[in-house]
């Protein structure tokens, strides 16, 4: 084949390599969002322990808050582990560095667990502190998720990915109205302040659980509709429905706390369920499209042994050069002849030239493809940056709180009839303008 050098060879073969050293790294990230997945499944617990534990000053689940401890313990050594043996103990690694920026803001928090821990057992913490806590730090590692989300250059993989976060991001709001509502029965009462947090949690689960339905793979929106319908989802309804009734501040048994966070906790761990399945699905796909990707290394191989053992006649290679489907002189449309064979290219001899260029134009054509198919799965992570950018925009601007803000967007997008994210666009568009958002009203 003496009209294709070995540099081009070569590159083909880079090509492909580097393809492959990118579906092992997001392997790895796909090790971490499950040691990710686990440990904010035993935080989340941990915090409404740790909330009923303050808010009874102490007298009600200290022996269950160290058992939870003693868990996310466990899960913390495992994350840590994974960490050091995918990004540490390889110092050639080419992990994306918004990666593990993420990772090492998530590590800064869990560092200092000990100290939180502490204050809680001392009970020298409000509940809504401790609340506070917690959620800032399973929000840091869920920012994990989001990056590997982010990052993923592999549609199937990504789509995964906007699935788990989108599930994961949903629970965390359940466990956040687990806490507010362990909060009101241990303080033997609850107010409208607490029942709006509530309210606007349960409104948040239904925009993320909604985006992880649009996502996830047919059997998970399954199982999720599963779970809607089952006993336990209605128990929680009805204690929903108790909560908005006691509004008013009248007083009710604080041993009602354990009711609630026993029926909230059934509904969360089942949600378990559907995040294993969904990481197990995550790494199978990774996994296979490494040894796709290596299978098809190990062929390019074969076949360009094969193609550069073979004399194909001069003066009759198909290259770029005489491809109609490539871009060329500008106002030309007619690159081919009758029988649509390039022109000026004759068809005799040409097996080696143009198995070579068809493979040439097949790589190509993958990684084009596999853009395409991606674009659908980032709208969904652009789509959640203008979201906590609104939010940001409308905190300070008008000195609203993070749920505040969140409730002005909802509100809008409900009164005109549009998705939060065509609402929240706006809000960040009209900013780059200059002007006030719209959406403040309310």
């Amino acid at each position: 084949m003496k009209n294709c050098s070995d540099t081009t060879k070569r590159f083909l073969l880079s090509a492909k390599r580097a393809e492959i050293s990118v579906l092992e790294q997001l392997a790895s990230n796909c090790r971490i969002v499950i040691a990710v997945k686990d440990m904010v499944h035993e935080l989340q617990r941990e915090r409404g322990s740790s909330n009923i534990y303050l808010a009874s000053k102490g007298e009600r689940f200290g022996e269950q808050r160290a058992q939870q401890i003693e868990s996310s313990t466990l899960a913390e050594e495992t994350f840590r582990s994974q960490l050091k043996s995918l990004y540490l103990n390889n110092s050639g690694t080419n992990a994306n560095p918004r990666l593990l920026s993420s990772i090492t803001l998530a590590l800064q928090g869990v560092d200092h667990l000990p100290v939180l821990r502490k204050q809680i057992h001392d009970l020298t913490l409000s509940p809504l502190d401790s609340t506070q806590a917690y959620c800032r730090l399973v929000a840091g590692l869920l920012t994990v998720i989001f990056e590997a989300a982010d990052i993923a250059s592999h549609p199937q993989i990504t789509r995964l990915l906007v699935a788990l976060f989108n599930f994961m991001q949903g629970k965390e709001f359940a466990g956040q109205e687990r806490a507010w509502g362990a909060i009101g029965f241990a303080e033997s009462h609850f107010d409208n302040l607490i029942c709006d947090k509530m309210e606007a949690l349960q409104q948040a689960q239904s925009h993320h659980f909604s985006l992880f339905c649009e996502f996830t793979p047919p059997s998970q929106e399954k199982a999720w509709a599963l779970l809607g319908s089952s006993s336990m989802n209605q128990d929680i309804d009805r204690l929903r429905t108790m909560i908005r009734q006691l509004a008013d501040g009248r007083p009710i048994s604080s041993e009602l706390s354990e009711v609630w966070f026993e029926v909230a906790t059934k509904r969360i761990d089942a949600m378990r369920a559907i995040e294993n399945a969904l990481t197990q699905s995550l790494l199978e796909v990774a996994l296979e499209s490494v040894n796709n990707a290596q299978n098809e290394m190990k062929n390019h191989q074969k076949l360009l042994e094969k193609l550069f053992e073979e004399n194909a006649p001069d003066g009759s290679p198909l290259t770029m050069l005489f491809d109609p489907t490539m871009p060329g002189l500008y106002g030309m449309h007619e690159g081919q002849d009758d029988d649509h064979t390039p022109l000026g290219v004759k068809t005799k001899g040409l097996s080696a030239h143009r198995s070579f260029y068809d493979l040439l134009q097949g790589q190509a054509k993958h990684i084009k493809d596999m853009s395409r198919e991606l674009e659908d799965a980032k709208r969904a992570i652009a789509e959640h940056k203008f979201i906590d950018r609104a939010k940001l925009i409308l905190m300070q601007q008008w000195q609203l709180s993070e749920n505040e803000a969140y409730r002005r967007l909802q509100k809008q997008a409900m009164d005109e009839n549009k998705k939060l994210a065509e609402i929240a666009e706006r809000v960040v568009v009209a900013i780059d303008k200059k002007s006030k958002p719209h959406v403040i009203n309310g």
